[in-house]
């Protein structure tokens, strides 16, 4: 219990008498009296027992002017000392950047333009749509600076315009301007439709101080919108603290950002569209001017570039006749290569190339659950290690897509084009004569060459772009340097004298020549005469699955017509060799009755035509 005392006691040699009597005799009843104060202040002695008489009281003084200004001084050195080792952290971030000589200013910015950007462009002749500008800026301290940039309002817009298409009119080719509208109309073409395309690419091994310059990732910006044909309506960067660029362009389609990591090498980007074009043919663009590299880095630290694409939206109900198993985006091409971001290498060498019947993509993969990047790398040195020796064991994956539907893999090349043909040459006591059905890309005619017996391959392929484009972009189909030591071989397998390539339609080339029309002009003794000198010994089709959605696909497996002069075709010994799509699933329903319908019609119709299995 506290109470006040008559008077003040200081603290003296009788007070340390008291205390070291109060611990040494071992009595409860002494008082303690606790003072805030030397002045006439409240003092509070504590009671130990009321009982007993009183005895001498103690007192302590607190001074709370003192007590309270060393909370404070203490508050303030732990303060500043943590300013200053925020201050030294920042300036050992910004040295390391750019060795002992790159400086950054690491101040927050008070001024949104401290520096002059470029402004974003139109391509010339395009008709941009009015729009409302509205932006808000909130200065943050981790920020060092900001930048906002738009296209300008309309009337000056129009007059950039006009001055572009009176340059235009002085030109004296008038094809090249009705060529640039079609071009523009395209552009426009689906803006307004809720569907679009999403890329996203990260790249490491780049330039610090590229990653770290307002300037120059604007300017590269700039300059992927124009190469990619679209329209940039205004672009936002911030430079951050310590080091760092943040920028995001809303574009006229929809938009692109992108932010970076100096320190580490590594900018993330995303473009997402909802025009017409394609995205993929950006990707080089991409590479070239995001993808700088250092001025002293070592050659073997290039820029390396991941990136996946993906359908977004909704097309089906939106877009007029919209099929997604017509659309090679929605195929192979889009769900097991382009959609994966995960590939250490993944190169389009053939994108959306455009042949008189068909969509052809090429696409280098390396994918890192099959073979590591480093044995790769390792088989390229010239250092006598087992991966040097046998670079084809460790090169990455070339792939070979039809309409966005796989056809062959430079890993399943051997066992398909093995399978697809040695049994059959094998089987046969003596196969002089045999005719491939597809075939484009020129591997099944390299396995058939190997055999000796042989005197003559035709291949029959309706697509000569396919040839064209495996003969540039996979030329290791069609390599047959392998067995050119022999007489009238060659390194190149069309190049070989046996080897007959004709692009024609096979379905006309059987039905004409074997089929049931073409005896009508000739007699009895010159059909039998033509057909025992042009029949087959084994014929092999190697073309499209009789389950993909392709009309031709239907033809070439239910067609009763065509699969009589197939059986015409082959000499009485004759194998026929027919490539029927994929195994079923243990859950599929049977054949008949799904999606491999076309493949139950043919096995029918090749058991009552006479065909043996």
């Amino acid at each position: 219990m506290c109470r006040r005392p008559n008077m003040l006691r200081r603290l003296s040699s009788h007070a340390t008498e008291g205390l070291a009597a109060l611990f040494s005799s071992g009595k409860k009843d002494e008082k303690l009296v606790c003072s805030p104060s030397r002045n006439n202040e409240k003092q509070k002695t504590f009671d130990v027992d009321d009982s007993q008489e009183s005895h001498p009281q103690h007192t302590i003084y607190f001074n709370p002017v003192v007590l309270f200004g060393s909370l404070i001084s203490c508050a303030a050195i732990a303060f500043y000392a943590g300013v200053i080792i925020r201050i030294l952290m920042l300036s050992n971030s910004a040295t390391q950047l750019n060795g002992s000589t790159q400086t950054i200013n690491l101040s927050v910015a008070t001024d949104w333009n401290i520096k002059q950007l470029p402004p974003p462009t139109v391509i010339p002749g395009k008709e941009v749509p009015p729009t409302t500008y509205t932006f808000q800026h909130f200065p943050a301290e981790g920020s060092r600076n900001s930048y906002d940039l738009h296209l300008p309002r309309v009337d000056e817009l129009d007059d950039v315009v006009s001055m572009t298409n009176e340059d235009d009119s002085s030109d004296d080719n008038s094809d090249d301007s009705s060529d640039d509208e079609d071009n523009n109309d395209d552009l426009s073409e689906g803006l307004h439709l809720p569907a679009g395309q999403h890329l996203l690419v990260d790249i490491k091994n780049v330039d610090p101080i590229f990653l770290n310059s307002e300037e120059r990732l604007a300017e590269a910006m700039i300059q992927l919108v124009d190469e990619s044909k679209l329209t940039l309506l205004s672009y936002h960067c911030h430079g951050l603290i310590p080091v760092g660029v943040s920028c995001a362009g809303v574009l006229l389609e929809s938009h692109v950002a992108f932010h970076t990591w100096p320190t580490e090498g590594v900018i993330s980007m995303d473009l997402f569209t909802c025009g017409s074009g394609k995205l993929i043919p950006t990707l080089p663009s991409i590479q070239n001017l995001f993808g700088v590299k250092a001025a002293n880095e070592d050659p073997a630290d290039d820029p390396m570039m991941m990136w996946s694409h993906k359908l977004r939206g909704f097309r089906k109900g939106f877009v007029p006749g919209y099929n997604f198993e017509l659309n090679p985006l929605d195929a192979d091409l889009g769900s097991e290569i382009l959609a994966s971001h995960d590939f250490d290498i993944k190169k389009p060498l053939v994108s959306d190339a455009e042949t008189d019947f068909q969509m052809v993509d090429v696409y280098e993969v390396m994918n890192p659950k099959k073979r590591r990047l480093s044995d790769y790398y390792k088989s390229l040195e010239d250092d006598g290690s087992y991966e040097s020796l046998h670079p084809e064991f460790f090169a990455p994956d070339h792939i070979l897509l039809l309409d966005g539907i796989v056809q062959s893999t430079r890993y399943g090349d051997a066992p398909y084009h093995e399978s697809i043909v040695h049994p059959a040459m094998i089987t046969h006591p003596n196969p002089k004569r045999v005719a491939v059905i597809g075939g484009g890309e020129g591997a099944t005619v390299r396995e058939i060459l190997k055999h000796s017996t042989l005197e003559k391959v035709v291949m029959i392929e309706i697509d000569g772009g396919v040839v064209d484009l495996s003969t540039k972009y996979l030329p290791e189909w069609q390599d047959c340097s392998s067995i050119a030591h022999h007489d009238g071989c060659a390194e190149w397998c069309f190049d070989d004298e046996r080897a007959d390539l004709r692009v024609e339609d096979a379905l006309a080339y059987f039905n004409d020549n074997f089929g049931s029309s073409s005896s009508i002009t000739k007699s009895v003794d010159e059909h039998d005469e033509t057909d025992a000198q042009d029949q087959f010994d084994v014929l092999i089709m190697d073309c499209l699955d009789p389950n993909d959605d392709h009309p031709f696909a239907k033809v070439l497996y239910t067609d009763d017509g065509y699969v009589t002069s197939l059986y015409d075709a082959l000499t009485d010994d004759g194998i026929l060799v027919v490539q029927v799509g994929e195994a079923s699933e243990i859950d599929d329903p049977a054949d008949e009755n799904g999606s491999f319908e076309n493949r139950s019609t043919m096995i029918k119709m090749l058991d009552a035509i006479g065909f043996k299995r």
